[in-house]
């Protein structure tokens, strides 16, 4: 990149790198990004990100980074280069595989969602990130004290119950996400019903395998009771394919099949996605998931996010009886002291009433 070619918008960069990964002059930075060959990532957010924070006095490294590790010595390869800086931001998949890795020498860590310039100068990328941390603070702390909570979608999931907390809580990521997008995610065990799989089924993420997305040409339901599938519903060949397709990735993985870990839905209502997300699944399936639209679970291997994604359109989440995801409509107001965080950040409040439905699915 020459000097004339250094970026300058830093709307959303710099909330990024202030906001979020909580920079300051003097500090050691390291952006790892992936070759935007890849077709995941373009060149220049990375390029913003760095470029931001040099503006504000840190010290900025670059390093490339493959999409994604495959094995445990590479994983432990990877740790050991990011050791001796004061923060580290992923605009890199392989930021995602290591989400939930327990690390003490790892710096504080940052795996950023935003897939490009346009969308780190978006309303994705520039909504107030305090204001968001409040939301998600306000969801789990209300989830947290819920008696039930039911899940229903227009396809018809009926899936309820309460979060047992009798166990270990589901792993929270020990990365910082950028922007915010979702909750906590709460955890299967105390919750029965049934959940209809449509359009695809993809990979969360975690580790990459052959096929990683499986198109449902009918709509498929998946019955649960608490952290067990115990059956799909269907069409005989569509029942099938499903079942092969978990017995194939839990063989590949040496992994429990039928394990349901944990769900969430998104939070962030200026997350979009513009393109058909089923010519571009990899992309989708890192980004469009923010979306309130949107809600996902975790399942495929005992432990979050589990190896295989189910996506849940246009959910309706009532918890205790008050819809705060509405038809795919997240509403803060009706949370205990929502009106006065979005009192506070009015442009947060207008996004909310705003927010952007495309996501790269019809319907």
């Amino acid at each position: 990149m020459t000097i004339s070619d250094e970026p300058t918008d830093f709307a959303g960069a710099m909330s990024l790198i202030q906001n979020c990964v909580g920079g300051s002059a003097s500090e050691r930075l390291l952006i790892v990004s992936e070759p935007e060959a890849y077709g995941v990532y373009d060149r220049r957010a990375a390029k913003l990100a760095a470029a931001a924070g040099r503006s504000i006095g840190m010290t900025v490294y670059e390093m490339e980074s493959s999409s994604f590790v495959s094995n445990d010595d590479e994983k432990a390869i990877l740790l050991d280069s990011l050791r001796g800086f004061d923060h580290i931001v992923f605009f890199s998949r392989v930021g995602d595989q290591i989400r939930f890795q327990s690390n003490d020498n790892m710096p504080p860590s940052t795996m950023c969602y935003t897939l490009d310039q346009k969308s780190l100068n978006s309303n994705f990328g520039t909504a107030c990130h305090h204001g968001m941390a409040e939301i998600k603070h306000l969801i789990e702390s209300t989830i947290e004290n819920s008696k039930e909570i039911r899940v229903t979608c227009p396809l018809g999931t009926n899936y309820a119950g309460s979060p047992d907390r009798g166990g270990d809580a589901p792993a929270e990521v020990t990365l910082k996400r950028f922007p915010l997008l979702v909750p906590q995610p709460i955890p299967a065990r105390g919750f029965r019903g049934r959940i209809a799989l449509s359009r695809f089924l993809i990979g969360t993420g975690s580790r990459y395998y052959d096929p990683y997305y499986l198109p449902l040409p009918n709509d498929v339901f998946a019955c649960i009771e608490d952290n067990r599938i115990v059956s799909f519903e269907g069409l005989d060949e569509d029942v099938k394919r499903v079942e092969n397709h978990y017995r194939d990735v839990s063989s590949q993985l040496s992994i429990d099949p039928w394990f349901v870990d944990s769900w969430h839905a998104g939070i962030h209502p200026g997350c979009n996605f513009e393109a058909d997300a089923e010519t571009d699944m990899m992309r989708w399936s890192g980004s469009a998931f923010g979306n309130p639209r949107i809600l996902h679970f975790h399942t495929c291997g005992q432990y979050a996010p589990g190896e295989i994604s189910w996506n849940i359109l246009d959910p309706t989440v009532t918890v205790d009886g008050v819809a705060l995801w509405e038809t795919g409509t997240l509403h803060p107001e009706r949370l205990p002291g929502g009106l006065s965080v979005l009192a506070r950040h009015p442009q947060l409040a207008e996004l909310f009433a705003n927010p952007v439905r495309e996501i790269g699915l019809a319907g």
